[in-house]
């Protein structure tokens, strides 16, 4: 099995740099995999019953990625925007699941751990190495429902939007009056905007 340094290092190679917030993210992946029942991560058996749930979009969810192996394109890697530095890790075969949240006085407990160090970065990076899991998170077992719409592998279900044509996967299409499905953008759901003036007509 890896070492911290050995993740660190491959989480360097993934995310570009290292920093405080990788720490935290192997360490808490590597927690959570050991709370439901995955010691070793990299194990291909372990690695197709693990899924994970990453609350915030920073450096943290690069590492759980790393760690994991869970990814957005196998379907393992879910992505809740709650903005908490927090992940949830389920064990698929057995249905425990945990809730790790990174312990927001963390960062004061670091000052005790490296006082000479007077850039505080560089004091929260070295003293997430050392802390100890209890000052870093808080777990709690959580129970995670996942439909057959959320699960890894092939899609469930496939719909066509009724206003464009677009092919919708895995239960994400909008239901309308009359039992018509349409995608999140021709419902009004689109994080972008159409500039071409034409809308996005019925085909």
């Amino acid at each position: 099995m890896r070492t911290l340094a050995d993740w660190l290092e491959a989480c360097r190679s993934v995310h570009g740099h290292l920093c405080a917030g990788q720490v935290l993210g192997v360490r808490m992946s590597l927690l959570g995999c050991r709370e439901v029942g995955i010691p070793d991560p990299e194990s291909p058996a372990h690695r197709k019953s693990l899924v994970a749930w990453v609350e915030i979009d920073r450096c943290a969810a690069d590492a759980v990625s790393t760690v994991t192996g869970c990814r957005l394109g196998k379907r393992t890697l879910k992505f809740a925007d709650y903005g908490i530095q927090a992940a949830t890790f389920l064990n698929t075969q057995t249905g425990r699941a945990v809730r790790v949240v990174a312990r927001e006085d963390s960062r004061q407990a670091a000052a005790r751990y490296f006082p000479d160090e007077e850039n505080p970065r560089a004091q929260q990076f070295q003293a997430y190495e050392v802390m100890p899991e209890s000052e870093l998170f808080d777990v709690e077992a959580v129970r995670v429902d996942l439909p057959p719409e959320e699960q890894p592998g092939h899609p469930s279900r496939r719909a066509v939007c009724a206003a464009c044509g677009v092919r919708v996967n895995a239960g994400r299409e909008v239901v309308v009056s009359g039992g018509h499905p349409l995608c999140r953008p021709c419902a009004g759901g689109a994080y972008f905007r159409d500039l071409t003036g034409a809308g996005r007509p019925a085909r």
